[in-house]
């Protein structure tokens, strides 16, 4: 339900004069085993504010009778507002003092502006440089006269609260002192039963003090940017600097490696290097067990804990994601283990954001595809980093000094002045507007800037590049019970251009006692089942049978299904697989929320996007599939409901085998559907000889080679999607207007065309032939001009004899035959698709194999294998 201007005014009617309501919403308040409808309002008052917790007599309120003001609490210095927000619910946590508050909302973008006000009134709070604010204001709303500052009766509930029977009815109350709700209430759906986990979740969450103690861990957090260089000294001085030993080792480096094996293909012989160094480095007053490694490209981070704490290590993941090229490849990204200890879930960042003085947005845009994209996917949903009690961020940030000229920067340097230089730290700056790691905190900075150094030296960067120095190496964290005790440089390791950083962190963990938190989650359950028992859950459905228009590749389409919660209880809902299916649904739907929960009288818009890609486009073309899917809507504790989603698909070059395209002579809009489905069944035309290779393949290819032999990173960097579909309307339709698109878009079409055949240019059947042969030319060689289809092998040799005319022009286009054949090995030959667990466990030494096999083909002269003159590069004749 969302909230209008007229709904803000029937606050603003409750509120006394000169008190400004600026901002309202909807929200469910926990509350025990109940999730209770609550109006939130922020309200100003001569420079103060607060939040104003209403209950309503109906939804929405229509005038402010309607309202009773049930809370107020003053946005003071010991007022926090902390955000969980998730892909069903918005957490908010609200705390003051000793009032602990779990507001629920659905994700929208009215929600987050609502939380953005809080956050607005709270940063005002910071900045306010008069008195602390005395909240007079607010004495008539808890009745009494004592300053707030001192008494904690704003936080209380009014004498004005008023509910239905609520005076008359036994109430429900489940260790909530403060408020406590109608077993009648809960009956009528005005306060449902909360869903089942999220209510054991919350309540355990609420109770840990009943069955947990702190314990103290000692956390060293290291992060060097090594040049590319291997170990040449001890790393004692670095990590083995303090007189007590670290109970975790979190240990980062980047450009690990910086030959272009390591880039092409993620392996590298420093690995292991840097790792020996690190265990032979670590404080000799313990003992440790490596937890978890995990490195992309040249990033690497490796954990390691105490031998003592190992056995209370749970849950422990690694994932990477790459920001480099095409979104992909390793050069810049972040790597991340997250683990739990004891009860406390720890996350750690490494990563390595874009370069050069002036990309400071680059790297602003690289935090934040980490922050979206990088999710532990063993976990179900996934946990994202921010889902974790404690985060340390750590790497090689490349944020600069600005606005000043290198020999002025080494001159503050000389006299020590660090503070003028941080002032223009382009990190500060970008924090403090908010831009990166909002929430984050970084110890003071007493240290000389860690980069850039000649390496083996003290000496400030003499090369001809005269980089001025800066903070680019950093240690950021987040969260609660951290303690930074350390943040220093170790400039007495000179193998590297950077200087290796760490901190030291005295970090709270929640223990349980497990006799204790038995004792507690047993008698949530006992409560929670009975509560549970008396009410089934009931929905309803707008719509049960989705109809799409014509969906074309690569464009995608949705509809919003909407459900209904039209029962007293919460209902929890998910879309399940049909019996014999592996899916919920195939593979060219996607449906947001797949799960989630509904309070009683509120509803969930569920988003279906239908998308065809390179994945699907082939079955729907042969007519092996079909845009009608059947969806089971399965109600937790309830009936399933079934759904329909149909549309119609409009065929496309893209999707068809290259033996069905070679025998269409005109645009594949212009022949029937029946007519492409026998072209793809193996049916060939009367009359007609085919093309030695499909024209679209000719028409790309030929555009490239015309224009783009001398552009830089061909095959590398990403096009635009609105011009992919413009090149796509262009091959399907035919057109006598030059074929849209930059050259990259261009480039990328034709991976995209090539990608998208059921089968890649090399069958299937011959992969592991191919991978067997890759070491021997000859091989190569015999099953190419024996062994592949005639078509495949026409389109095979035609791109070896373009990407060998883009090698002629490498001075040019910066390209070299080893990047090449590793962007068009994983196209020639793609993997099986029921490629064995075993096969995908060494996708590393595959991918060099087929590396290898397309290498011969780019280095070795091919005159003697076209003989056909069609497949000859240049204008047609």
């Amino acid at each position: 339900m969302s909230f209008n201007q007229d709904h803000l005014g029937i606050i603003q009617a409750k509120l006394s004069s000169g008190e400004t309501a600026s901002t309202c919403h909807e929200a469910s308040l926990m509350q025990g085993c109940v999730c209770a409808s609550r109006i939130l309002a922020l309200v100003e008052h001569e420079g103060e504010w607060a939040l104003f917790i209403f209950i309503s007599s109906r939804m929405p309120p229509e005038v402010f009778t309607d309202l009773a003001i049930e809370r107020v609490i003053p946005i003071d210095n010991d007022f926090k507002c902390e955000i969980d927000a998730g892909e069903q619910s918005v957490d908010v946590y609200v705390n003051s003092r000793k009032l602990k508050l779990l507001f629920k909302m659905i994700p929208s973008i009215k929600t987050n502006n609502f939380v953005s006000e809080i956050m607005r009134s709270m940063e005002d709070l910071t900045k306010r440089r008069d008195p602390p604010p005395e909240f007079q204001w607010l004495h008539k709303y808890s009745g009494s006269s004592t300053s707030s500052r001192n008494k904690t009766d704003c936080e209380s509930a009014t004498t004005d609260i008023t509910e239905d029977d609520a005076s008359k009815e036994k109430m429900l109350d489940l260790d909530s002192p403060d408020i406590v709700v109608s077993r009648h209430s809960v009956a009528q759906g005005a306060n449902p039963i909360a869903a089942r986990e999220n209510v054991i979740q919350h309540q355990m969450s609420l109770k840990e003090n009943d069955y947990t103690y702190t314990q103290i861990l000692r956390v060293f957090i290291g992060t060097w940017n090594v040049n590319g260089l291997p170990p040449t000294s001890s790393l004692t001085p670095w990590l083995a600097s303090d007189m007590e030993p670290p109970d975790i080792y979190a240990v980062g480096f980047q450009e690990l490696d910086l030959s272009k094996e390591a880039f092409l293909f993620n392996d590298t012989p420093r690995e292991e290097e840097w790792r020996r160094s690190v265990i032979a480095a670590l404080h000799p007053g313990a003992n440790y067990k490596q937890v978890a490694l995990v490195r992309l490209v040249g990033m690497m981070l490796i954990l390691l804990v105490q031998e003592k704490h190992e056995k209370h290590v749970r849950n422990a993941a690694f994932e990477t994601v790459g920001t480099g090229i095409m979104g992909k490849m390793g050069n810049k990204g972040g790597v991340a283990i997250r683990m739990e200890i004891h009860n406390t879930s720890m996350c750690f960042v490494n990563s390595h954001l874009a370069a050069h003085v002036e990309e400071f947005e680059r790297r602003n845009q690289d935090y934040h595809d980490i922050c979206s994209r990088l999710s532990f996917s063993k976990f179900s949903p996934p946990k994202v980093i921010d889902k974790h009690d404690q985060i340390y961020w750590l790497g090689d940030l490349n944020y600069r000094i600005t606005e000043m000229e290198p020999r002025i920067v080494r001159d503050l340097i000389s006299h020590n002045s660090l503070g003028a230089l941080l002032e223009c730290d382009q990190l500060n700056r970008q924090r403090s507007q908010k831009n990166v790691f909002s929430g984050y905190r970084e110890g003071p900075i007493t240290f000389k800037p860690t980069y850039k150094y000649d390496p083996g030296t003290d000496d400030w960067d003499s090369s001809e590049k005269n980089r001025a120095p800066a903070w680019c190496d950093r240690i950021l964290w987040k969260g609660d019970g951290m303690d930074q005790k350390e943040y220093r440089s170790h400039p007495i390791l000179r193998t590297s251009d950077h200087k290796p950083v760490s901190a030291m962190f005295e970090s709270q963990v929640r223990v349980i006692d497990v006799v204790k938190y038995r004792r507690v989650h047993e008698e949530v359950l006992k409560k929670l089942d009975k509560l549970e028992n008396e009410f089934l859950p009931q929905v309803t459905v707008d719509n049960t049978e989705i109809i799409f228009d014509v969906v074309r590749y690569l464009e995608a389409q949705s509809q919003e299904l909407i459900i209904a919660n039209t029962g007293q209880v919460p209902v929890q809902f998910g879309f399940i697989k049909k019996p014999d299916d592996s899916k919920f649904c195939k593979e060219w739907l996607n449906i947001d929320p797949a799960v989630s929960f509904i309070m009683p009288g509120e509803k969930c818009d569920v988003k279906l996007e239908v998308c065809v890609d390179k994945k699907s486009a082939s079955k729907l073309n042969c007519g092996e599939d079909k845009l009608y899917d059947i969806l089971v809507l399965h109600l937790e504790g309830g009936k399933d409901i079934f759904i329909t989603v149909t549309g119609n698909y409009e065929r496309s070059c893209f999707g068809s085998s290259i033996e069905a395209l070679v025998h269409i002579s005109v645009p594949v809009r212009e022949i029937s559907i029946g007519r492409l489905v026998e072209l793809e069944k193996g049916e060939p035309p009367g009359g007609m000889e085919p093309y030695p290779i499909p024209k679209e393949i000719w028409f790309l290819v030929d555009h490239l080679y015309r224009h783009g032999l001398k552009k830089q990173n061909l095959f590398l960097l990403p096009g635009l999607n609105s011009e992919l579909i413009a090149i796509r309307n262009w091959l399907d339709n035919g057109s006598s207007e030059p074929l849209p698109g930059s050259l990259h878009s261009i480039a990328e079409a034709l991976l995209l065309l090539l990608e998208s055949t059921a089968e890649p240019i090399v069958p299937f059947n011959l992969h592991s032939v191919c991978l067997g042969a890759a070491s021997n030319y000859l091989q190569c060689k015999q099953i190419v001009m024996q062994e592949l289809p005639e078509y495949r092998k026409n389109v095979f040799l035609y791109l070896c004899f373009f990407l060998q005319e883009l090698l002629s022009h490498a001075n040019e286009n910066g390209l070299d035959a080893k990047t090449l054949a590793t962007v068009f090995g994983g196209i020639f030959l793609r993997d099986p698709p029921r490629l064995s667990a075993r096969g995908r466990g060494n996708l590393t030494a595959m991918d060099r194999k087929k590396a290898s096999f397309v290498y011969h083909f780019l280095v070795n002269d091919l005159s003697d294998y076209v003989t056909s003159k069609v497949l000859h590069l240049g204008p047609t004749t």
